[in-house]
């Protein structure tokens, strides 16, 4: 296995790693709803994609809660 020759400084190691860099996602619009919305992915308001409905996003989310923490009654 190679072993460097000396040690590569701090300095010269962070030079090099200048051009690692992150990108912004490219962001749309929503050709349904207008929402901004990643590219090639299902919209998060409306549930659409490339003109399509993907999910039903009219229907409120229930959540079916029958225990909550305020319900449970601690014994001592």
């Amino acid at each position: 296995m190679a072993h460097p020759k000396s040690r590569i400084s701090k300095q010269r190691k962070r030079k090099r790693r200048t051009h690692y860099k992150i990108t912004a996602p490219h962001v749309v619009s929503c050709s349904n709803c207008g929402a901004p919305t990643l590219r090639h992915r299902i919209c998060e308001a409306c549930g659409s994609y490339r003109g399509r409905t993907i999910l039903n996003k009219t229907e409120p989310v229930v959540e079916d809660v029958e225990n909550t923490i305020d319900d449970v009654e601690v014994e001592d």
